[in-house]
Formats: structure tokens, C-alpha cells, sequence
């Protein structure tokens, strides 16, 4: 057995003939090897800067078309593989170092705009901040996920705006496919297609595709033709593949195909339509009717003609007042007499109906024009209509806002010209605040459509320009302090999670007023002058669980006996944290109510925390918040860990 002294020399147990030893270091091993182990999952990036920066032979190794680097990429940004084919040759160093220096452009603008929007109901064409940053969008929509992906309870304003920023750039891009899909060839356009856009617009942050559609369908369609293999085994429609173009020519095939759909769909299936709550927008969203399975008659009625379209009948779309139908001819394809075709009722489980059973349908007659078919173009107009008239029928909070600016996009990229849309656009955006220069440019297209809206036009322009005066001159927020005089009998503190005694919601305050400051009118309404203390009392502010805000008298209001998240939309605006029993406050807020902090940690720790002497100096460290708790102080823990030394 060899031993080695200290200088390096060897002695042989066996014969006394003294020999040098060999000396092997890391940079001796192959390269392959040498990579393999650089892979290993607990290196970081900074780790691999470290060891490309100590020798040549290992910044050979580290260079960054290789696996190391590779490597790195993949394992810290896992969503973006699908963005690169398999074993492509890449610059991942560059890659990499592209990536990470968006994702802190993107945290600071993100945290820029939650400074300057807080006072804001939406924010506006600040999101073109992020768009002008010039980075891969998917780097860009990769990091705003990482945020939201984040400790469900922390960084609560980052995320409030992150996603704000994701719905906007995902909005735009649908915009544009939508826009190229309006341009193709009419007989091109798949109503499937559109209803998918219209889905996705809506719902720019879930998870809608036209492949994922069509796989369902697919599904869909495999069902029906093992129903109809049982009835005829050797029908046309039983040969027909994925993505082929086929149509059926015999009536009896085409009825086989029907009634073996409708048993699917309405039988062994069970979809419906959803008359117990009709006014949902969800039954307008393709993927929600195939996951709820149920509907209203326009999104049902896409969903069955294209899967009869797959197995070759060919169906139409027909805009039937207050009920949308699809009509199947019986007689020589291409007749206008409305008598030739029978009418099915998707809504109605696939019921058929003749002209006249129509008009019973609806409590009317109709002239013939309405048994026409109309293109996809015109379908879309429907579905969005309806959206638009479900945001107009809505109680008025962000939510309703949101999917009628949604609807009102989505209409006026399909008919840029209707002056009553763009004037109803106009005056939501003048009524939400946001984006005065839009409001003018939208006025000035209505007066070039229709000069007779001069004296609509004429008063939002003049208050547009006022609102634009007003933001070159913004007015300080009011500071709200405890220790006022006039704030005396303010008991609760933002932050705290409450209960309505008598309402029972659950809720959380981010604001509160020493009196009553709302207009008489609302103070008649809501029977304020039946509490006790009326309104010469503290109200607050609340966030409430079902998603509203609300504005309750302080003798309604108690704290929660056990406190729990409130999942309002909203909080993020207002809090940085979710504390086990209480929202941390964020910067912005913080401002407008300074001593609010300490009050809360103070009553947090008197209900929740009434503990021995010795821990509860403990649970009051644990309790003190780290700085101001806002968004800032998030951003530069997470430059400092993010740093990359290169």
C-alpha cells in the first residue's frame, strides 16, 4: 500500500523503490465528464460563473453554446422549453443572460406601476411600458408568471399588477389573431375558431386553446361514431379522419348522423341548456360549455354544428331572434324557400322544428329573413353581443366592468364603425377615468360616422379635457391619522379581518372615514338613519369575500373570531401580505394611513395572540413588520438574490 509524505513522494511497501507520484485534478477529466458533473442540480449560476472564471479548461467546459449552460436554462425557467425544439443548438449564456436581465426589468416596472396607478380604478396605456422594454414577449409573460406562481401569500401587489400586466399582453395578442382571422376568405373561417378568440379574450389568463377545443371534440366525435357504428356499421362518416373535408350527400346517412349525435350529446353525455341561470357569461365561453356542459343557444348550437360538420352534415347557423338555431336542409341543396329546411334547437336538446314552431318558439311571427344563414362573422357579432349585454346588466363593480371593455374590444375589432358601441365605449372609459386621449380619439371617429352625435360628443369633450387638465395637476392623497383629535372614536385599522354582525360576510378594511361622507341620498337608501349611532359614526372601507367593496357603519362591524384570507380581487391593491390574521398594508397604503400599522399588530396581538410573558415578546418579533412590508423592499431582496455575477 502506497503512502505519500509531505513532499510529494511515494514509498512502496513492497520493493523500497521510492516513485513520484501521480498528481490528477479535476481539469484532467474529459470534458464529458467534466460536464456531467457541472449539471448537477445543486450548482447554481453563480456557482458556474465561479468555476468558468477559475481556469481555461473549465471556461472551455462552461462555454455557452454547451450542456452546462444548458443545463442552467432549463432547470431555473422550466415553461420556456416549449419555446426551443429539441436538442437545438442554442447561446443559452446568452440566453440566459437575456432572460434574467428581463425578468428585473420587469419586476421594476411592475413595481414602478403600482406606485403610480394605486388611486386608479384600472390601469391604462402604461402597460405599454413593458411592450416598449423591446425583450421576447415570452420572457416577458414567463417572469410575470414566475410572480404569480409565487408564496400564495406574499408579494400580494406585485402579483395584483403582474397579472394585470399578463390579462393586457394576452389581450393583445388574441386581438391580433382575431384580427388576421377576420381577414381570411369567409368560407375559411371556422365559427369553432372564433368562438375560441371571443374565449380567450375574455379569458386571456386560463388555459384556452384551439388545439385543446378540438381534442375535446375529437372525443366528442369518436363517441358519436361508435353509436352510429352499432346502428350502420358500414356508414361514410365511420371513414372519415382528423382534419378531413367531407360531406355526406344521402338524407337517410345524414338523419343516422344526427340521431346518433343527439343521443351522445343529450343522452349519454348529458348537456343542456342552462335555463336556471341564463344570464352567466361562462355559457358563453366554449371551454366552460364542454367542462359545465351546458350553455345558451348560440354557444351550443357552434359546439353541434361542428361536431356534425366533422361527421359530414352540413349545417348553418341561423340568427333567430332571441334564440339562436342552425338549420338543416331536407330538399336540393341551395334553396331559399324556408320550408325546405327543418330548424334544430341545440338549446332544446337537438329538437327539431318546422318555420312555423319557431315562431312558437319566440311568442311571435317573424319575416323570412331571420331563417336566413348568416356567416361566421355575424355569429361572432351574436356571441359578443351577448357578452356586451350581460356587462351592461352588471351590478357595476370591476368584474362587470371588465367583461363589458372586454365585449366592447371584441365587437368594435369585428365592426369598428357602429357609432353606438363606440359611443358606449367612450362614456365607460370617461366613467372609469382611464385613458382620456382614447376617449378623444374614439369622439373624433364618431363625429366622422355621425355628425348628429355632435352634442353627446361635444359634452364628453369637454369634461375629457378637463379630466386630461386634472392629471397634469394631481392632488395630494389625504393622510388619515389616528392620534387626530377628530379620529377618536376610529376603533378598527386597515389591515384587520372583520365580520358583518349583521350580514355575516366576512371582510377586510383597507379605509375608513371618522363620519359618514357619503351623499345624503345613499345615506336615505341604505336606512342609515335606523342604526343607532346614524351616520356621525366611523364607516370603513371593506373588501368583502364575495368580491364586492362596501362602505359599513362601525356598530355593524366586528373582528373575526378566526381570520382567514379574504379572496377579493382587490387585495392585492391595497396589501403586501396575508399575516395569519391580518393584511399587511403596502407602501401605498401605508402612506394614506400611517399609524394604521401599529394599531393593527396591536389588536392582532390582544385577540389572537394573548400569550405568557416570555412568548409573547416572541409572537410581538414575530409580529413587527420588516420596514414598510410594501413593494418595493420585495423588489430589492429580489435584485440582491437574483444578482448575476458575469
Amino acid at each position: 500500500m502506497a503512502t505519500s509524505g509531505a513532499g510529494g513522494e511515494g514509498y512502496s511497501g513492497l520493493n523500497g523503490i521510492v516513485s513520484e507520484t501521480e498528481h490528477k485534478i479535476m481539469t484532467d477529466l474529459p470534458a464529458e465528464l467534466l460536464e456531467y458533473i457541472l449539471c448537477f442540480p445543486v450548482l447554481k449560476h453563480v456557482d458556474i460563473c465561479n468555476v468558468s472564471c477559475s481556469c481555461k479548461r473549465l471556461h472551455d467546459v462552461c462555454h455557452g453554446r454547451g450542456k452546462v449552460w444548458g443545463h442552467q436554462y432549463k432547470l431555473r425557467w422550466p415553461r420556456l422549453q416549449k419555446h426551443y425544439r429539441q436538442n437545438e443548438c442554442c447561446d443559452w449564456l446568452k440566453e440566459y443572460r437575456t432572460r434574467h436581465t428581463v425578468g428585473l426589468q420587469i419586476r421594476r416596472t411592475v413595481v414602478s406601476i403600482s406606485k403610480r396607478f394605486f388611486t386608479e380604478v384600472v390601469l391604462g396605456d402604461s402597460f405599454a411600458e413593458i411592450e416598449s422594454l423591446g425583450a421576447p414577449e415570452h420572457f416577458c409573460e414567463d417572469e410575470l408568471l414566475s410572480i404569480l406562481n409565487s408564496d400564495r401569500r406574499k408579494s400580494l401587489t406585485l402579483k395584483y399588477y403582474a397579472k394585470k400586466i399578463l390579462y393586457f399582453l394576452r389581450q393583445q395578442n388574441i386581438l391580433r389573431s382575431l384580427k388576421m382571422f377576420l381577414e381570411q376568405p369567409a368560407e375559411q373561417q371556422s365559427a369553432l375558431e372564433g368562438a375560441v378568440l371571443v374565449d380567450q379574450y375574455c379569458n386571456p389568463l386560463a388555459d384556452v386553446s384551439l388545439d385543446g377545443i378540438s381534442s375535446q371534440l375529437e372525443e366528442i366525435t369518436d363517441k358519436v361514431k361508435k353509436m352510429l357504428r352499432m346502428k350502420n356499421s358500414s356508414h361514410p362518416s365511420l371513414r372519415v379522419t382528423q382534419g378531413d373535408c367531407f360531406a355526406v350527400e344521402d338524407f337517410e346517412l345524414e338523419r343516422q348522423v344526427v340521431v346518433a349525435l343527439n343521443a351522445v350529446l343529450y343522452e349519454q353525455l348529458q348537456y343542456k341548456g342552462n335555463e336556471c341561470d341564463y344570464y352567466n357569461p361562462l355559457n358563453s365561453y366554449i371551454h366552460q360549455v364542454l367542462l359545465r356542459r351546458t350553455g345558451i343557444p348560440i354557444s351550443l348550437s357552434v359546439l353541434y354544428m361542428t361536431l356534425a360538420r366533422k361527421l359530414g352534415v352540413q349545417l348553418e347557423p341561423v340568427n333567430f331572434p332571441n334564440h339562436f338555431l342552425l338549420r338543416w336542409c331536407q330538399h336540393q341543396r341551395g334553396s331559399g324557400d324556408i320550408y325546405d329546411f327543418v330548424y334544430i334547437d341545440a338549446f332544446g336538446k337537438g329538437k327539431q322544428l318546422t318555420a312555423k314552431e319557431c315562431e312558437y318558439l319566440i311568442g311571435h311571427q317573424v319575416t323570412a329573413d331571420y331563417y336566413s344563414a348568416i356567416s361566421t362573422t355575424e355569429v361572432l357579432l351574436r356571441m359578443v353581443g351577448n357578452l356586451l349585454n350581460i356587462g351592461k346588466r352588471g351590478e357595476g363593480n370591476e368584474k362587470s366592468y371588465q367583461l363589458l371593455r372586454d365585449s366592447l374590444d371584441l365587437y368594435l375589432t369585428i365592426n369598428p364603425d357602429n357609432v353606438q358601441y363606440l359611443l358606449l365605449q367612450a362614456r365607460l372609459y370617461f366613467h372609469l377615468g382611464i385613458w382620456p386621449e382614447k376617449v378623444l380619439d374614439i369622439l373624433q371617429h364618431i363625429q366622422a360616422l355621425d355628425p348628429s352625435q355632435h352634442g353627446a360628443v361635444g359634452y364628453l369633450v369637454q369634461h375629457t379635457l378637463e379630466h386630461i387638465q386634472h392629471k397634469k395637476h394631481p392632488v395630494e392623497p389625504e393622510v388619515k391619522r389616528r392620534s387626530a383629535s377628530e379620529h377618536v372614536e376610529v376603533q378598527y385599522s386597515v389591515g384587520l379581518i372583520m365580520k358583518h354582525k349583521r350580514s355575516g360576510y366576512n371582510c377586510v378594511i383597507y379605509g375608513w372615514d371618522p363620519k359618514c361622507t357619503m351623499s345624503q341620498e345613499w345615506i336615505t337608501t341604505m336606512r342609515v338613519h335606523q342604526l343607532s349611532s346614524g351616520a356621525n359614526q366611523p364607516f370603513y372601507n371593506v373588501l368583502v369575500q364575495d368580491g364586492t367593496c362596501r362602505y359599513a357603519a362601525q356598530e355593524n362591524l366586528e373582528p373575526h373570531s378566526a381570520p382567514l384570507e379574504i379572496a377579493h380581487p382587490e387585495v392585492g391593491r391595497y396589501f403586501s401580505e396575508f399575516h395569519d390574521s391580518h393584511y399587511v398594508a403596502n407602501e401605498e397604503l401605508q402612506t394614506r394611513y400611517p399609524e394604521d400599522m401599529a394599531e393593527t399588530l396591536g389588536t392582532v396581538r390582544d385577540l389572537y395572540h394573548r400569550l405568557t410573558p416570555s412568548s409573547g415578546q416572541a409572537s410581538g418579533q414575530q409580529e413587527s413588520p420588516k420596514g414598510t412590508g410594501g413593494s418595493s423592499q420585495d423588489q430589492k431582496s429580489q435584485e440582491n438574490q437574483e444578482a448575476m455575477p458575469m
